[in-house]
C-alpha cells in the first residue's frame, strides 16, 4: 500500500489550476446579492414609472398664456383649422334659407269636389232653360270681359244645351266625379295657402305632409299651392280641366264656379319647421382654414393669447400626428430614458456614500422612490395652464425628504426631479431656473422645527425668493416687467406658500412613516406630564432625577458639537425608565438606612438584574409608542460596556476560591453600541453624571480628571467605533460636561453655626 498522495483526476487538477474569478464575475456576483439586486430592481422600476409618468413620446406643448417669444412663430408644417365663426355663419345662413313645413288638411278640397259634383248633377238634371236655376247656372258662366254684352237668354240656352250635353249619357256622372277627382288629386295632395305664413326661411319651396299620413315630406313650389295662382288665368288647375277629355267641353265653367271657392289646407308647422333648420344648420359641414408651412403664427415680443395659443396648439397636433412627429417621439421618449436613468446613478451614488440609512431600510426605499414617481405625476397634472401648480409637489417631495434625510440629499434628488419635471413639460431654462430656485431655497431654510409655524415660514422665504427670481429671469430674457410677469411671479408665490401649508399638515404622517422626529415632537414628547415619566417619578424618584440631570448635561453638550441637543435631552428623560421595574436594586433609588439588594445576590446575578433595565425600557417605551429614536437611546446609552463593580466581585471570588476566571463577556451590557453622535454623548453625559455623585470632595480638577478618565475609558473600549463622533468632537463634548459639572458642583460658603445662648 503506497503512503503517497492519492492520484488526482484530470478534473480535479483544472479545477485546482483555475484562475479566480475576473472583475466582471465578481460584479456580477454581487449584483446577485439580496441587498445589492432589490434596490437596484426598484431604482428600475422607479425610473420607468417617471418615465412613463413624463410620457416623453408626446412632445410637450411649450406655450402658456402670457409668454412673450422672442422670435416670431412659424408653422413649421402644414395644418387646417377649423374656422368656428365661419361655420356658425354658414350654419346661421342654411337656418334662415331652410324650408318651412306646412300641414296639409285636404278635407276641405274634397268637400268642394263633392259640392261641384252635386251642383252638376243638379244643373244637368233641368229638362229646359225654364226648368234651371239661373243663379246657380251663372256661377258657371265665364266673367263678361269689360266692355262685352251680357249674353243673351238664348245665347244662355246654347251654352246651358252644350253644358249638360258633356254631362249626359249613360254612366257619365260617375265617368265626371272620377274626371273631377284626377284633376283635383294635386290640390289634395299638396294644398292650397293663401298667402305664406313664415318671414324666415326659404320663399320659393316648402316642405308638405298630409294630416294623418306618415311624416314623409314633399317639397312643393310656393306657386303650385297659391291660391291666387290656382284661380288666375294661367290657373294649373284650368289648364288640366281643360286637357280632361272628359272635362275639355265644361272646362271654362267648371272653373268659372271653382276659382272663388278654393279653401286654404295648408297651415304652418312650427315645430317641424324648426327640426327642419337645425337639420339644414348640421348639414353644413365645418369649415376649415390651411395654414401652410412657413406662414407666420404669432409675433415676437408680445403675450400670447388666447386664439393664438389655439392656434400654435393645432400645429404642435399636427407635429405630432405628421410621421416626422411620431419618429421623433421615439427618439425623444429614448433619451429621456437615458436621462433619467443617469439622474437615478448619480442620486444612488450620492445616496449610498451619504445615506446608508436609506439602503438599508427597503421600506422607507420603497416610500422614497414611490414618492418620486407621485411627485411626477402630480406635477404633470397641475401644470395646465389654469394652474401651473408644478411647484406644489416637488416642494412636498424635497421638503419631506429634508425632514427624513440630510438637506444636501433632499437637494440632489429634488433638483433631478425638477430637471425632468422641466423638461416633459417643454419649459425652458428660466423656468427650470425659476423652480429650482425655490426648491433649493425652500430646502436650505429647513433646520430645526420648534413650532408649528416654522415650515410655513420656510415656504415664506422661499415665496420671496420666486418673485424675485421671476422678475429677474424676465429682465435677463429682455422682457421688462409687466401685469403677465407680476402674475406669474404671484402665481409661483402663492403655491409655494400653499405648499408650506400642507406640508405642516402632514408632518405627522411623515415623520411616522420615516421614523424621524422633529423638534417640535420632541417638545412634545418631552413634557414632564408623559405617563412614563410620571411613573418614573412616583416609583424611581432617584432616577428621575438622575435623568433630568443627564438631559442637562447632554443638550449642553450635544449642542457644542452642532448635534440635536433637544433629541438629547428628550432622550435622557426616557433613557433608564426600566429601572422602575425594580428601582430598590439601584444606588440612586437607595437610602442611606435601606438595606442593599446586592449583598443577598452573586455578583452575576446581580448583574443580570442590573443589565434588565435596558430590555425592560425597551419594552416599556414599544408598549406606550414611544418612536424609535427614543428607543435607541434606550438600547444604545451603555452600548457593550462592563459592569465593572460586580466584575471584579466576581473576579475577587473566584480567585479566592480558586474557581476558573469569570468570563467578562458575561458582565457586558448586550448593546448595540452608540449608533449616532447623540447616543455617544448621552452614553458619555450618563456616565459622568453617575460618576460624579461618588465624588467626596468634587472640585474641578477631580472632575476633569473623572471625565477624561471615563471618556478614554469608553474610546479604549470602542464604544465608539460605530457613533461617526471624532476625537475633536469628542473633546468639544467633554469640556462641555466638565464645564456643566464644575457649575453643579461649585464650591459654596460655608455659614457659621448658629451658637446659642
Amino acid at each position: 500500500m503506497s503512503n503517497g498522495s492519492p492520484t488526482r483526476s484530470r478534473k480535479r487538477r483544472a479545477a485546482l489550476a483555475a484562475l479566480p474569478p475576473g472583475k466582471w464575475a465578481q460584479h456580477l456576483a454581487q449584483l446577485r446579492r439580496g441587498d445589492v439586486l432589490f434596490p437596484l430592481v426598484l431604482a428600475l422600476t422607479a425610473a420607468l414609472g417617471i418615465w412613463a409618468a413624463a410620457q416623453p413620446w408626446v412632445a410637450p406643448f411649450p406655450y402658456r398664456a402670457g409668454d412673450v417669444p422672442p422670435r416670431d412663430i412659424v408653422a413649421r408644417v402644414a395644418f387646417s383649422l377649423p374656422a368656428e365663426q365661419q361655420t356658425r355663419d354658414a350654419q346661421r345662413l342654411a337656418r334662415l334659407q331652410a324650408r318651412a313645413v306646412y300641414q296639409n288638411n285636404p278635407e276641405a278640397i274634397i268637400q268642394l269636389r263633392s259640392r261641384l259634383v252635386n251642383t252638376v248633377v243638379e244643373l244637368t238634371g233641368a229638362a229646359t232653360l225654364q226648368d234651371l236655376n239661373m243663379d246657380v247656372w251663372r256661377e258657371f258662366l265665364p266673367a263678361t270681359p269689360e266692355g262685352a254684352m251680357t249674353p243673351t237668354r238664348e245665347e244662355l240656352e246654347v251654352r246651358f244645351e252644350r253644358f249638360r250635353s258633356t254631362f249626359s249619357g249613360e254612366g257619365q256622372p260617375s265617368k265626371f266625379e272620377a274626371a273631377l277627382a284626377q284633376v283635383f288629386a294635386p290640390l289634395e295632395k299638396h294644398g292650397l295657402l293663401e298667402r305664406l305664413q313664415h318671414k324666415e326661411g326659404d320663399q320659393q319651396e316648402i316642405l308638405v305632409y298630409t294630416t294623418g299620413s306618415p311624416p314623409a315630406r314633399a317639397a312643393v313650389a310656393v306657386a303650385d299651392v297659391l291660391i291666387g295662382k290656382q284661380a288666375g288665368d294661367d290657373s294649373p288647375l284650368k289648364q288640366r280641366l281643360a286637357q280632361h277629355p272628359d272635362l275639355a267641353a265644361a272646362a271654362e265653367g267648371l272653373f268659372a264656379w271653382l276659382r272663388n271657392r278654393l279653401p286654404a289646407t295648408l297651415t304652418l308647422d312650427p315645430a317641424q319647421t324648426k327640426l327642419e333648420q337645425e337639420e339644414a344648420a348640421r348639414s353644413v359641414g365645418e369649415i376649415h382654414i390651411t395654414h401652410p408651412a412657413g406662414q407666420k403664427l404669432a409675433a415676437g415680443g408680445e403675450p400670447l393669447d388666447a386664439p393664438v395659443l389655439d392656434l400654435l396648439r393645432k400645429e404642435h397636433q399636427a407635429i405630432l400626428a405628421s410621421p416626422a412627429g411620431k419618429r421623433e417621439g421615439l427618439a425623444r421618449a429614448g433619451a429621456m430614458f437615458l436621462l433619467i436613468a443617469g439622474l437615478f446613478v448619480l442620486c444612488g451614488a450620492h445616496v449610498a456614500l451619504q445615506e446608508p440609512r436609506l439602503l438599508a431600510s427597503r421600506r422607507q426605499l420603497v416610500y422614497v422612490m414611490a414618492m418620486a414617481v407621485a411627485a411626477m405625476l402630480l406635477a404633470r397634472w397641475v401644470s395646465a395652464d389654469a394652474w401651473r401648480a408644478e411647484i406644489i409637489p416637488l416642494l412636498l417631495f424635497g421638503m419631506t425628504l429634508a425632514i427624513a434625510y440630510r438637506r444636501t440629499s433632499a437637494i440632489l434628488l429634488t433638483s433631478s426631479l425638477v430637471c425632468v419635471t422641466v423638461l416633459c413639460l417643454g419649459q425652458d431654462i428660466a423656468h427650470f431656473l425659476a423652480l429650482s430656485g425655490v426648491v433649493v431655497t425652500a430646502l436650505a431654510s429647513i433646520t430645526s422645527i420648534r413650532s408649528r409655524l416654522r415650515l410655513i415660514e420656510v415656504c415664506t422665504i422661499a415665496a420671496a425668493a420666486a418673485i424675485v427670481l421671476t422678475f429677474s429671469l424676465g429682465i435677463i430674457a429682455g422682457i421688462l416687467p409687466d401685469r403677465g410677469m407680476m402674475m406669474d411671479a404671484g402665481t409661483l408665490a402663492l403655491w409655494t406658500v400653499v405648499a408650506g401649508f400642507l406640508i405642516t399638515g402632514l408632518l405627522p404622517f411623515i415623520e411616522k412613516v420615516f421614523g424621524v422626529l422633529t423638534d417640535l415632537s420632541l417638545r412634545e414628547l418631552g413634557d414632564m406630564s408623559h405617563p412614563l415619566l410620571q411613573e418614573l417619578v412616583r416609583r424611581a424618584p432617584g432616577t428621575y432625577n438622575h435623568s433630568i440631570n443627564v438631559a442637562s448635561l447632554g443638550e449642553a453638550a450635544a449642542e457644542a458639537i452642532g448635534a440635536r441637543g433637544l433629541l438629547v435631552r428628550v432622550g435622557a428623560y426616557f433613557h433608564d425608565i426600566g429601572k422602575m421595574l425594580k428601582p430598590a436594586y439601584f444606588a440612586e433609588n437607595q437610602s442611606q438606612t435601606d438595606e442593599n439588594r446586592h449583598e443577598s445576590l452573586m455578583p452575576a446575578m446581580s448583574t443580570l438584574v442590573i443589565i434588565a433595565h435596558i430590555k425592560d425600557g425597551a419594552d416599556l417605551a414599544r408598549s406606550k409608542r414611544l418612536p424609535d429614536a427614543i428607543i435607541d437611546f434606550i438600547l444604545q446609552h451603555h452600548g457593550t460596556t462592563l459592569v465593572q463593580y460586580f466584575y471584579h466581585r466576581a473576579s475577587e471570588q473566584s480567585q479566592a476560591t480558586g474557581e476558573p476566571e469569570v468570563e467578562e463577556s458575561h458582565f457586558r451590557y448586550p448593546g448595540p453600541k452608540p449608533q449616532t453622535r447623540e447616543s455617544a454623548v448621552l452614553m458619555m453625559a450618563d456616565a459622568v453624571e453617575s460618576a460624579a455623585r461618588t465624588l467626596t470632595e468634587p472640585n474641578s480638577s477631580r472632575i476633569e480628571n473623572l471625565v477624561n478618565q471615563i471618556a478614554m475609558n469608553r474610546l479604549m473600549d470602542g464604544q465608539f467605533d460605530e457613533s461617526g463622533i471624532t476625537l475633536q468632537e469628542l473633546r468639544t463634548v467633554q469640556d462641555s460636561l466638565i464645564k456643566s459639572l464644575i457649575a453643579v458642583y461649585h464650591g459654596r460658603v460655608k455659614y457659621p453655626t448658629p451658637q446659642t445662648a
